[in-house]
């Protein structure tokens, strides 16, 4: 019997040992897969229940089970989930009162990083007003672009944005928009305040009937993504997706016990969605950070026992390049989700900071695919698994990126990209993972759309994106295509800034493109640009135009100055040599400028400067 028990045990270990060298990652791969079918049965009991429950329910639920939780810090305060509760509830009276809100009523947010941005968006939740997310960066044209595409007609700004309010006003007035201030008082006619409104509002609950007509299927947020048009789109945000995307943290394997770090901007699908609504679902405590703070991110983390973080490649970058000191390891952070982070960086984070499960995302605010490196194998952004094809089913197609359009046979089919063929990613539309579109934009929604890719008559959500996938399962990012890039974190939309730049008294084309800089993530904004006729480059006028009316990461940092610029056989602007060709002055005859903040005007590109830029001795 002992000879039988020990022949049994050794070729148990010896099977084990076959799977685990045959498929090293199944019990990650099983207990993801597992995750995920629990949270897609709840979903799928979500769509069904009558009443809708809501992810404003699931936060009420919170609030009634543990009203003395603490659910966020905020400089120094503390506010539990019973505040948040009673301050929506104040919220919701001052606007039903003060502004006539009513179920489907749009509303714009155009706040900051505090408190208020939370209990503001549980507040219109409980009136059944779907919200759109401003980026408080945006300005002028694009604000009131993105204000108008939503429908909206009210807007709630920070005090500290009442400037940038004042230069759209008198539009805002002319089309009769409400205009509120987070502020006790102000002098400006045709701003009204807000907060002292909601001091004097009843805190007690409103009834469920307000929103009565909110189902799975209505518009929850509306969060302004950029691309082709030249001025962001309104991404529509139903409360199905807000839903899935408050799983991500539990994929992740974040728990109700975990304090969740959010220093990305609340306006943005991480910072909102995966970080606050993930958090309310999660039931969890977070610490909300105004901005991003390099020095103060470990202090931070060690004071509020901080065990999940948010980061983008930028995060991870800033934190890589502080110098060594004692004790780093010294903290409670266990979880990291995010995306951007490059491998080089990616394994320096984990040595110096310790044992972090990073957990790298690829996703789109609008699209209907997306993928968790659940195993934090470095440099991927994702797994793919039969469970997640199944249920939401794509493909990697040959793309040609001179002409950026994908490849196809014969029959007007796309092709299939082969394992470690770098591909454009698109996702099948189906009722399980549908392609909602833009507000009001139904000719860039239709733009996102592609037909025939696999067989005739068969409809896929265009990522814009180029990834790759490996022979193990695991998928990498590669590139952006089209005219969009990132930097700092932040889409830019090449023709708006073309837009812009066109706008300036010397300059009579643009075209826009990112280029990588080393040492730094994404790409920093660079323009080749012809002049008007007999002109010369304006630096000074062609600085304040891009300053005066462009966020600081959309900036073109670089001018290239040619005298045409190369179009392809459909007059489309030509990039893929530019952006190979950069910025090195050694190595192009066109002249070049450089973005100079500190002279505040563009300067003529040195070899010196470009030098001093690649040791990282002139900051971007």
């Amino acid at each position: 019997m002992y000879i039988l028990f020990t022949v049994v045990a050794g070729l148990a270990l010896l099977a084990l040992s076959l799977l685990r060298t045959l498929w090293p990652h199944l019990g990650e791969d099983c207990t993801y897969i597992l995750a995920c079918l629990k949270l897609g049965f709840r979903l799928f009991k979500y769509k069904s229940c009558k009443p809708f429950y809501s992810v404003l329910d699931c936060f009420l639920d919170a609030a009634k089970k543990h009203p003395g939780k603490v659910f966020v810090h905020f400089e120094g305060r503390q506010y539990t989930y019973g505040d948040m509760d009673k301050q929506s509830n104040k919220v919701a009276r001052a606007l039903q009162a003060e502004a006539r809100l009513k179920e489907g009523d749009a509303v714009a947010l155009f706040l900051a990083n505090e408190p208020s941005y939370m209990w503001t968006w549980l507040g219109l939740a409980k009136l059944g007003c779907p919200t759109a997310l401003l980026n408080i960066n945006i300005r002028s044209k694009s604000l009131l672009h993105c204000f108008f595409c939503c429908g909206a007609k009210v807007i709630i700004a920070s005090q500290e944005l009442q400037g940038a309010l004042e230069e759209v006003l008198p539009t805002l007035r002319e089309q009769g928009i409400s205009v509120y201030l987070m502020a006790d008082s102000c002098s400006i006619q045709g701003i009204d305040t807000l907060s002292d409104k909601i001091s004097r509002a009843s805190d007690l609950p409103l009834p469920r009937d307000l929103r009565a007509n909110v189902g799975i299927k209505s518009t929850a947020l509306y969060i302004y993504t950029s691309g082709t048009t030249g001025l962001p789109k309104a991404a529509v945000v139903t409360h199905e997706r807000l839903w899935a995307a408050s799983f991500v943290q539990a994929a992740c394997g974040v728990t109700s016990e975990d304090v969740f770090y959010i220093n990305l901007p609340l306006y943005h699908s991480a910072g909102f969605l995966i970080g606050m609504i993930g958090g309310m679902e999660r039931g969890i405590t977070i610490f909300l950070k105004r901005k991003f703070s390099v020095s103060q991110f470990w202090d931070d983390c060690r004071k509020y026992d901080v065990t999940v973080m948010q980061y983008i490649g930028e995060t991870m970058r800033y934190l890589c390049n502080t110098p060594r000191k004692d004790g780093e390891k010294n903290h409670k952070v266990r979880i990291a989700i995010g995306n951007g982070v490059r491998t080089d960086i990616w394994t320096e984070f984990l040595d110096r900071f310790g044992d972090i499960k990073v957990r790298e995302l690829y996703a789109a605010t609008e699209g209907n695919i997306g993928f968790i490196n659940y195993t934090s194998k470095v440099g991927a952004v994702g797994r793919v698994n039969f469970v997640h094809r199944f249920f939401f089913p794509y493909t990697l197609i040959k793309f040609d990126t001179e002409k950026e359009e994908p490849i196809r046979n014969s029959e007007g089919l796309c092709i299939e990209a082969a394992t470690g063929e770098t591909g454009l990613l698109v996702g099948r539309v189906t009722r399980r993972s549908p392609f909602v579109g833009y507000a009001g934009n139904q000719q860039q929604t239709e733009k996102k759309r592609l037909r025939d890719v696999m067989k005739k008559g068969d409809l896929y959500f265009n990522t814009g994106d180029l990834l790759w996938f490996d022979d193990m399962k695991f998928v990498y990012f590669q590139d952006r295509v089209g005219d969009t890039f990132r930097w700092k974190g932040e889409n830019v939309a090449t023709s708006e800034v073309a837009d812009i730049l066109t706008m300036a008294n010397c300059i009579f084309e643009a075209n826009v493109y990112g280029v990588k800089v080393e040492g730094h993530e994404g790409r920093i904004g660079m323009a080749a640009v012809t002049l008007k006729e007999g002109g010369d480059f304006d630096c000074l006028h062609t600085y304040k135009q891009v300053v005066t009316y462009l966020p600081a990461y959309a900036r073109p940092r670089f001018i290239r100055v040619q005298p045409c610029l190369e179009m392809t056989g459909t007059f489309k602007m030509k990039k893929v040599k530019l952006v190979e060709e950069g910025f090195d002055p050694a190595h192009i005859e066109d002249p070049l400028y450089f973005l100079d903040p500190e002279k505040q005007t563009y300067v003529p590109l040195t070899e010196d400067i470009y030098s001093a830029i690649a040791r990282w001795e002139i900051r971007l």
